[in-house]
């Protein structure tokens, strides 16, 4: 028979050990750990320090999430300070303020959270919220267990520092023009056409019929869709102009805002085989916001008995983190431009 265990003996190294391994393992006769989990005698009414965390969220982040869009400080909400320092500061506040049952868990529901309350007060800035809701999770992850991780609550602490001055750098992005991937960028799309050249070419000498995208990504993101367009001609200035579904707030007694973009060609160039025509953006109400697009280009050339009709469009990447942003916008003007080229292939068959 073993023999009873003496309270003032201290526990063993292995034992030790064992007890704040991953996962916080309980080691049999030890107390019930009191960060990732509450024994059944706890009380679980909310905690002094819960309700600190939920007044500082209605108080102080959220109101200052509304200060951010209204006043925009200096174009901030457009960097990786907003993006990034955002989701670290909210992760911070979770980690020292509260006494979950997980850590990350909870970060991610209170990220939630903010991110729906945030909804209707972005306006048509809606469209980078969903965007960049990914990245605001990810990081929230991150910096929560790597809070938990320098406590001293998890034996890869030492080693999690150095994600520290990484993340610092990354929070600046932005902020003073600094970008790790280039901003300028092009995107691109194109459809064989089953039609000679001359008549791809009279489809985009005339106005496009528009209809819904096909692309999930483009169909489930609130972005601005195209409605119609008023011009026709393949000259050296001929111009169009694009109306697209207009904005609207939740403003009482708002009316809804037009928005649109007008276009005009400085290149052209066509033959028996294609053609080249460049329209320059010279207004646009509606993708600003996201890209600064600067022109759009139309080119076909004839193969064997179809078409190939491409459309390119050249912009400017506005938003940060870079590593994020960049592959996003790439992603959203690719489609973009077989979108079109995939409307003026309709009028064509």
């Amino acid at each position: 028979m073993a023999e009873p265990h003496d309270p003032d003996d201290h526990p063993s190294d292995e034992e030790t050990a064992a007890r704040y391994a991953d996962g916080h393992r309980a080691v049999p006769g030890s107390p019930p750990s009191t960060w990732f989990e509450e024994g059944p005698e706890v009380d679980r009414r909310p905690s002094a320090a819960r309700w600190i965390l939920a007044g500082i969220l209605a108080l102080g982040v959220f109101p200052l999430l509304v200060l951010l869009r209204v006043t925009s400080l200096g174009g901030l909400d457009q960097t990786a300070l907003f993006y990034v320092g955002f989701p670290v500061v909210l992760a911070l506040i979770v980690v020292l303020s509260a006494r979950p049952r997980s850590a990350v868990g909870v970060a991610m529901a209170i990220t939630t959270v903010m991110l729906l309350l945030s909804g209707p007060l972005l306006g048509e800035g809606l469209v980078c919220l969903v965007i960049a809701a990914p990245l605001i999770y990810g990081l929230v992850a991150l910096v929560t267990w790597l809070g938990v991780a320098v406590s001293g609550r998890n034996r890869q602490g030492p080693h999690a520092l150095v994600v520290v001055p990484l993340l610092f750098a990354l929070t600046l992005e932005g902020v003073a023009g600094l970008s790790l991937l280039p901003r300028d960028d092009t995107g691109t799309g194109s459809v064989l056409v089953g039609a000679t050249p001359e008549r791809v070419a009279a489809a985009l000498a005339a106005p496009p019929a528009y209809e819904d995208p096909e692309a999930f990504f483009l169909s489930a993101v609130p972005f601005p869709e195209p409605v119609e367009a008023v011009g026709e001609g393949l000259d050296v200035g001929d111009g169009r102009l694009v109306h697209f579904t207009p904005r609207t707030t939740l403003a009482l007694h708002d009316e809804p805002t037009p928005r649109t973009m007008e276009l005009e060609i400085t290149e052209s160039r066509i033959d028996e085989d294609g053609g080249r025509v460049v329209f320059d953006v010279t207004e646009d109400t509606t993708l600003a916001r996201w890209l600064d697009l600067r022109t759009a280009t139309a080119t076909w050339r004839r193969e064997g008995d179809a078409t190939r009709l491409t459309w390119e469009f050249d912009y400017t990447r506005t938003y940060d983190p870079s590593w994020y942003f960049g592959p996003v916008q790439a992603y959203a003007t690719d489609l973009a431009a077989a979108y079109l080229a995939d409307t003026f292939a309709e009028a064509v068959r």
